[in-house]
């Protein structure tokens, strides 16, 4: 089921880098990596979690047709040690199918301190399969793991039904069972205290103080990030310029002029720029890591719940919202869990106003070459609320379109310590992806933004009667009215592309950086204007690669095409308002 600590059982047992975040719904497609077991090469696959194999839910479908067009040697089902109640009877589906499983009792650490004790042996022999206590986090049990997979699967042999919805036992059927085998083999507490979860849950979930809170909590993220961040950044920047003129420029100094700009001030020095970020990425999942593993983002989704629900949505959303943080394509992906395909669509719509690492990329950027530190944090907290704000008022106006009546039923984690390899594996993982990223599309939009303003023949490089240019004289008349330059105008294009080229293409357009480059900013705009450009940047469209998994997930071209239209025109009423505004007020 969701939030039993598959992905992190996952990751343990391949060396795997998969998400895991402490809140249902982490795992939102099939994830495969192959590890050794005993003599075998075995590929290992992370299925969806799911309530049960009837197939509700998008994610229940897949897994369902997985079992049912795959053949395969093994199945491990990860359980929740301290909710067996709940989760044995999904276990039971799977045996009765006859794919006799190897069943984790996952987290019994916690279970042990909430005074739960389960007879593994008793439970496996009753139940004829193999019943392994383990703790994934810690790494409790894997050994016994690995030594009981090596033996199954040296004899296993899995039945593949063509069709499971024939061979599904009743449901009061499979509760029955499972609640005898809960009375004969687990004994627990009559009222399970978790007294410092209880505790902290006193102040954090409060009705009036819970969200303040939250919201603190962010803000202090983005003054640790910038506090901390600066003086990575600068140390990166520092060793790029210094690789730069030791090495870099003589060796290329025997080229042609034209293939040495190309190569030195477009190339190298545009993904330099976004390469210097790198440190102050790894540093914001670092901490953002750590509050998802402790539990309380979780908390986030309880406490937005009865206002998502007034918008149409419900916790989840703002769930998915916050995973959008990362990256919108998974978060997207996450929406599977939805059984409404109303609410599926409607969140569809939110998402992609989340701040994800590619604008926080940008954002910083602006935000550290126009700003004070005192500022920056400031007026990147208002963006997070921007975000924040539009998904919101899409929630409210499309939300009467697509009703859904579907139950949010969210069951609290513990508070728990974070794991220092778990933070470490989710930062890998998002720096691996920037940088999966940055090999194909920060490459592409630099190498075309540089030549776009170098050419045609004959043309100033940066100026006048480039191909650059001209695209930008077509973009004024739209964009002059928020603020925007015909320079900064041609750099938007490439961000519907992927948020990531921006930086890269002011660098290539200007071959400055560093204090230069952020001397020519400040000439291309103001405060005002810098912030309505960053308005702009969070609500205008998303990036190819999230379009794509919309039009994919919803499998409509109406609903993208209303998804896009929508986010192009809030960015301009918005920008419009702000600029407008801002200089009426006299600044």
């Amino acid at each position: 089921m969701p939030n039993t600590g598959k992905s992190t059982f996952f990751n343990r047992l391949t060396g795997s880098s998969s998400r895991v975040g402490n809140w249902p719904g982490v795992t939102v497609e099939l994830l495969s990596a192959r590890t050794i077991l005993g003599n075998d090469a075995v590929e290992v696959v992370d299925l969806p979690g799911i309530y049960d194999l009837h197939g509700f839910s998008d994610d229940e479908q897949v897994v369902r047709s997985f079992l049912e067009n795959n053949v395969v040697d093994q199945v491990v089902m990860i359980l929740n040690a301290s909710q067996l109640e709940h989760q044995l009877p999904l276990a039971l589906q799977i045996y009765k199918l006859g794919m006799k499983p190897v069943l984790l009792v996952n987290m019994i650490d916690e279970a042990d301190q909430l005074g739960i004790r389960i007879d593994a042996q008793a439970l496996s022999k009753s139940l004829d399969c193999p019943v392994l206590p383990v703790s994934a986090r810690n790494g409790t049990g894997l050994k016994e793991v690995r030594e009981t997979l090596i033996e199954k699967l040296k004899s296993s042999q899995v039945l593949r039904p063509s069709e499971l919805k024939a061979y599904l036992h009743a449901d009061d059927e499979l509760v029955a069972q499972a609640e005898l085998l809960i009375s004969r083999h687990v004994s627990s507490p009559s009222h399970l205290v978790r007294v410092m979860t209880e505790r902290i849950d006193r102040v954090l979930l409060h009705p009036l103080f819970g969200l303040p809170l939250f919201f603190l909590a962010m803000f202090l993220v983005f003054q640790a990030v910038y506090t901390l961040g600066a003086p990575l950044q600068d140390a990166v920047a520092y060793l790029l310029e210094l690789f730069r003129s030791w090495a870099l420029e003589p060796l290329a100094s025997v080229l042609p002029a034209t293939l040495y700009g190309f190569l030195v001030d477009g190339l190298y020095d545009g993904i330099g720029t976004v390469a210097s970020f790198v440190p102050v990425i790894i540093l914001f999942f670092f901490l953002m890591a750590i509050i998802e593993d402790s539990g309380y983002l979780a908390r986030a989704a309880y406490l937005t719940d009865a206002l998502m629900a007034r918008l149409g949505l419900d916790g989840r959303g703002f769930v998915m919202l916050l995973m959008g943080f990362g990256c919108n394509v998974p978060a997207l992906m996450g929406t599977r869990v939805m059984r409404s395909r109303s609410l599926r669509l409607l969140s569809m719509l939110v998402i992609p106003f989340s701040l994800c690492s590619a604008r926080l990329q940008v954002f910083i950027f602006i935000t550290t070459a126009l700003f004070t530190p005192k500022q920056a944090p400031v007026i990147l907290f208002f963006m997070y609320m921007a975000s924040f704000a539009a998904a919101f008022l899409t929630a409210l106006l499309f939300g009467r379109r697509l009703k859904s009546d579907e139950p949010f039923v969210l069951e609290l984690p513990p508070y728990r310590s974070p794991v220092l390899f778990q933070v470490l594996m989710r930062g890998w993982h998002e720096i691996s992806h920037f940088l999966r990223r940055a090999s194909t599309f920060i490459i592409t939009g630099v190498v075309l933004v540089w030549w776009l303003t170098h050419y045609p023949e004959g043309a100033t490089p940066g100026g006048e009667g480039t191909y650059a240019s001209m695209l930008g004289a077509w973009l004024r008349p739209v964009l002059e009215p928020i603020g925007i330059s015909a320079v900064m105008s041609v750099v938007l294009l490439f961000g519907f592309v992927a948020k990531e080229i921006v930086i890269g293409a002011i660098v290539a357009m200007t071959g400055l950086q560093g204090a230069a480059l952020n001397s020519y900013l400040a000439t291309q705009m103001d405060a005002v204007q810098a912030i309505s450009f960053m308005l702009f940047i969070l609500l205008y469209t998303p990036c190819l690669s999230t379009l794509a998994t919309q039009l994919n997930e919803s499998r409509s071209w109406q609903f993208a095409t209303v998804s896009l239209a929508w986010s192009l025109g809030l960015a301009w009423i918005v920008s419009f308002g702000f600029y407008q505004g801002a200089r009426l007020l006299g600044y």
